[in-house]
């Protein structure tokens, strides 16, 4: 008979939390939250003290009530949440919903879901931490404050629908600055001139450098017909030749931006299709006959500390698998960053001994994948420096003394690169320059020159993985925002994805606009991060919530009073498309709504015809023989016949183009966590992709 009730957030980590536990324990899922603020209102007395108004979350009335039922029937009750302030916040709520003493010792906290983890963190339960609930809490009353009352002049003097929070807001500055800078960006001129060299039948190349040993650019056609001038005729020769060896580190392991940032160069997943995926890993996957087993630590860290085991592991199987020479002379330390909070480990597999390969028949491609790149990077922040040869030759020529350069290296010792490099988001700069053998006083064969015009390029666009990399580094945010603020402002139409960069829309641009004329602190990088870190403070106990928001409301309902006052009304037109309205022969605009983008009818009111915007796929319909177009559903994608509803054709599965080599039926692909799969839909013609 059990006698204790585990608390758990999802079904998943559940399942693979009570294999561990035994049938002493009875372990259920809260689904998230029970309780929060309510939708329909601020639910914050702001003269009380901002004292909130918690309420049970919609549809969870039920999840709550079994809960209660369960606790009746057992000694203990455990809370076993995420080991962050959101998995904290959910242990406390759930501990005051189902009457639990809040000196109790309730709560067990674990950063992998291993059965050793498990069982020890079941040996010293602690009570709920308040510190970090009231972080919690803070946080989340002042992104209410923040949303709840700009939000509301907006949808009058702008736009329904729009929103203003606290740290999204920062992100579409971010983004309008940057296109801000291209747009204003005005390229200058520059030059680059390459020998190609030849000596013993190898060839090389230099570039042009300076002139007498110091640097030079050239910014014109006319600089570079002097500069061709004065080495005419005249040999080349190598004056030095440096050589030299050069020790590369590995990459530390991955914490929850770098993670994000890594996925997006290697894997191109979007940051919270990341997050998902790492988090499937980390409450457990189905591994045969040895059951549910959580694969990664937690991946909401900030840290790349590694516990003494992990590095014990990690050097036995180095050792094994790459020999002595591969384990450094002394193992790597972590690096604290100037914002972390250092609470969990770095991100990395719970056993090195569970390599990718021996994972292929248990997980899906992208879980794989995923897990691949966590496994390599963490193995190879164990593993010893790369060693380098470098070379570095200078031949100066003519009369000016025209300084041409040489750089080659070549790997002497691979260490870490024998298992990974980390990408960077400028393509790859790490192949290998070789220089054939070459001495001082050397002369060698000019075989051509290569005069190259260039103009400077306006700084980037971001990415999904540069935005979060300078969220990070600017200090706005935590690990648990990043992935959750780049889907909002999407969602909100302020900016786009265009070539996988970010592009602000117009009414992104016409928010920031507003935004900094009558509230520029929320839009001020130093003083979100100031924000972050006065979160920090009350999390370590130095800091009281309610005292952080008494001194940012009194400023921010200043600015609110004057921007009810003196905002003026913005009509922003609707962006018009070339599709007719079939109704009424009236264009269709634009609109954003709960489920992104759909066209509607110009003429409203008169006409309030509405449709989805469809994609073509090139493939035709088998039943009638229109065009299939990709729609989005509610939840998920789906395809069907563009003559709707005269033709009911429906599929989830993506239609291919080419026609079942059997039978010519239409084909489809089959995506299943083993891979994907392309099937008849007439006959049992089926191919693996690979």
């Amino acid at each position: 008979m059990a006698d204790s009730l585990v608390i758990v957030e999802s079904p998943a980590k559940a399942k693979t939390i009570g294999k561990y536990l035994g049938k002493k324990y009875i372990v259920k899922a809260s689904m998230g939250h029970v309780i929060d603020l309510p939708k329909s209102q601020l639910g914050v007395e702001i003269e009380n003290q901002f004292s909130p108004k918690y309420i049970t979350i919609r549809g969870k009335g039920e999840v709550l009530k079994n809960l209660r039922d369960a606790t009746k029937k057992v000694k203990n009750v455990y809370l076993a949440a995420d080991p962050d302030r959101e998995g904290e916040a959910i242990a406390w709520h759930l501990a005051r919903a189902l009457n639990i003493d809040e000196n109790k010792k309730c709560r067990v906290v674990f950063n992998e879901i291993t059965k050793d983890a498990i069982k020890e963190a079941f040996k010293h339960p602690r009570k709920v931490n308040k510190d970090l609930v009231d972080a919690q809490q803070a946080r989340r009353i002042l992104d209410r404050l923040v949303g709840y009352k700009i939000s509301p002049l907006l949808w009058k003097k702008v736009k329904k629908g729009l929103s203003a929070g606290r740290v999204q807001s920062v992100a579409v500055k971010l983004i309008y600055d940057r296109e801000k800078e291209i747009k204003e960006f005005v390229a200058e001129e520059y030059w680059s001139v390459t020998l190609l060299l030849e000596t013993h039948g190898e060839n090389f190349e230099a570039k042009f450098f300076g002139y007498d040993g110091k640097k030079t650019e050239l910014h014109s056609n006319e600089e570079v017909k002097q500069l061709l001038e004065s080495i005419e005729g005249y040999p080349v020769i190598i004056s030095e030749v440096k050589k030299s060896e050069r020790t590369r580190n590995p990459a530390l392991p991955f914490i929850t931006s770098s993670l994000q940032q890594e996925a997006a160069r290697k894997l191109n997943f979007r940051a919270s299709k990341t997050m998902s995926i790492a988090q499937q890993l980390y409450e457990g996957i189905e591994l045969g006959k040895e059951g549910t087993v959580g694969l990664i630590t937690y991946m909401r860290t900030d840290s790349t500390r590694v516990s003494q085991v992990a590095q014990e592991e990690a050097k036995q199987y180095i050792k094994k698998t790459y020999g002595e020479k591969y384990l450094p002379k002394n193992p790597r330390t972590a690096k604290k960053g100037k914002n972390a909070q250092d609470a969990h480990e770095a991100i990395r597999p719970t056993s090195v001994f569970k390599t990718p390969d021996s994972l292929k028949a248990f997980l899906s491609r992208d879980q794989l994948r995923l897990y691949r790149l966590i496994w390599e990077r963490f193995v190879s922040s164990q593993m010893a420096p790369a060693i380098l040869d470098t070379m570095m030759v200078d031949i100066n020529i003519g009369e000016r003394n025209a300084l041409f350069r040489a750089t080659g290296s070549k790997i002497k010792f691979p260490g870490f690169i024998k298992l990974y490099v980390e990408g960077n988001d400028d393509g790859n700069k790490d192949e290998e320059r070789f220089l054939p053998p070459l001495e001082e006083k050397q002369e060698l064969t000019l075989k051509n020159i290569d005069p190259e015009q260039h103009f400077t390029q306006p700084p980037p666009r971001y990415t999904e993985a540069r935005l979060v990399k300078t969220m990070e580094e600017l200090g706005i945010g935590r690990p648990s925002t990043y992935a959750p603020t780049l889907e909002t402002i999407q969602k909100r139409g302020y900016v786009k994805l265009e070539d996988k960069k970010f592009v602000p829309t117009e009414l992104g641009e016409l928010v920031i606009i507003l935004m900094k004329k009558f509230f520029p602190e929320i839009l001020d990088v130093e003083f979100t991060a100031h924000m972050e870190d006065q979160l920090d403070k009350i999390e370590d106990g130095n800091l009281k919530w309610v005292d952080v928001l008494e001194n940012f409301y009194r400023d921010f309902e200043k600015r609110l009073k004057h921007a009810e006052e003196e905002m003026k009304e913005v009509e922003i037109k609707d962006e018009i498309s070339d599709q007719i309205c079939e109704k009424c022969g009236r264009l269709m605009v634009y609109k954003m709504g709960r489920f992104g983008k759909f066209l509607a009818c110009s003429g409203f009111p008169e006409c309030r015809n509405t449709k989805p915007i469809v994609k073509l796929i090139d493939v035709s319909c088998p039943k009638c023989g229109g065009e299939i177009v990709e729609r989005k559903g509610k939840k998920k994608l789906f395809y069907g016949c563009n003559h709707y509803p005269n033709c009911d054709f429906i599929s989830f599965d993506k239609p291919i183009t080419r026609p079942c080599p059997k039978c010519g039926g239409l084909m489809v692909e089959k995506r299943s966590k083993k891979g994907t799969q392309i099937q008849c839909t007439e006959c049992d013609y089926k191919e693996e992709v690979q």
